[in-house]
């Protein structure tokens, strides 16, 4: 079994443009069924906070960077069912666990059903210390101005490759927190799949 899964180079252009994907973005909840590909889950984990041209896709509070991505894969071609850790710094997964976790995962989500539904769900946890050790209590806020710019993100790259997603807020942190096995935050799970 590898630990560590080499992601395909994410694309820099795409078929829509920036205002196109603003115009068509909307919350999804139910999805098609099959799986995604590999290079439809990079494109995806890169938007969201990969490296480009200067930093990364997403600004951060004094390049503190305290979010961590983690994705749920249930049907992704090339992929075992399981949970990943997304290595913004050499663009790939690392396995953290393996099996379909998604029914658990909506379970501590009060039941919300896309989640299972969906191919893929991508969370991102927080390590406040990384941003509040520099700016004190106004730290959380900045933490919490960034995951919304990487959850934008992931919604928009979304839309350009024709998938839907939806932002949830509503879980339970400890059982989260138990399925991933971090000690981390947890503050978004972004459920997506084709539309």
């Amino acid at each position: 079994m590898t630990k560590e899964i080499k992601l395909p180079k994410p694309r820099v252009k795409g078929p829509l443009s920036i205002e196109e994907t603003l115009h068509q973005r909307r919350s999804v909840r139910d999805y098609k069924k099959g799986s995604l590909n590999l290079e439809e889950v990079s494109q995806l984990l890169w938007a969201g906070t990969g490296k480009n041209l200067h930093r990364r896709t997403a600004p951060s509070a004094g390049a503190t960077y305290p979010l961590e991505i983690y994705l749920i894969v249930g049907e992704v071609e090339g992929l075992e069912p399981g949970v990943y850790h997304y290595s913004i710094s050499k663009h790939h997964l690392e396995r953290v666990t393996d099996g379909d976790v998604r029914r658990g995962l909506s379970r501590a989500a009060l039941e919300q059903g896309m989640i299972e539904r969906a191919p893929i769900s991508v969370i991102i946890t927080a390590d406040y210390h990384r941003t509040t050790d520099h700016y004190g209590q106004r730290g959380i806020r900045y933490v919490h101005m960034e995951v919304g710019h990487v959850g934008q993100n992931i919604s928009l790259q979304a839309v350009a490759l024709n998938m839907g997603t939806v932002i949830i807020g509503a879980f339970d942190d400890k059982q989260v927190k138990e399925i991933l096995r971090i000690e981390e935050e947890p503050l978004y799970i972004i459920p997506v799949g084709k539309i």
